[in-house]
């Protein structure tokens, strides 16, 4: 059986939202807003939320804290995915990836054909765990953002997600 099993006991974790954004302000940061309150709904605790603009320095060194912070779990960012010179967010990052979550970028690009059909092949989000830390790229858009959340990364971090999930996973990350 896969899928939600109701038996099981939910366990929040403490999730960090970055915006990568060179034009989106707390007032216009529709993702961001979607991200956080859709975390909370699912009775995750939202560790923190910034935004900052498409700068490799920038975002790799608020990420960074975050991968430092025993406070956070997991960083989920939104926007720079994408193929323009601005969009630097997958180079900012990689190199902090201990691991490539590779079934992530597949997955996603699944699920966002059905959105948006093969407009999806411009995204480069991409997923990795950076020490104890699990770390999620998404697109900028809010439909993105959407489907990243709704239909990916909320089973995952969903203890009672079965068969397996990266919640449960979480105690052994620091295994040697």
């Amino acid at each position: 059986m896969h899928g939600i099993d109701e038996s099981r006991i939910f366990k929040p974790v403490r999730i960090a939202v970055l915006v990568v954004s060179d034009t989106r302000d707390a007032e216009t940061d529709t993702s961001g807003a979607t991200l956080a309150e859709r975390i909370q709904s699912a009775g995750h605790q939202l560790a923190d939320r910034k935004i900052v603009r498409d700068d490799k320095t920038l975002i790799r060194n608020t990420v960074k804290a975050w991968i430092d912070d025993p406070a956070v779990d997991v960083v989920i960012t939104s926007g720079g995915t994408g193929l323009t010179g601005r969009d630097v967010t997958p180079e900012a990052l990689t190199p902090l990836f201990d691991k490539v979550i590779e079934g992530f970028s597949v997955i996603l690009h699944q699920v966002s054909f059905q959105s948006v059909g093969l407009s999806t092949l411009q995204s480069r989000a991409i997923a990795g765990l950076a020490g104890e830390t699990f770390v999620f790229c998404l697109p900028g858009s809010t439909g993105a953002v959407k489907d990243g959340w709704d239909k990916v990364i909320s089973f995952q971090l969903d203890s009672r997600h079965r068969p397996c999930n990266l919640v449960e996973l979480m105690p052994r990350l620091s295994e040697v």
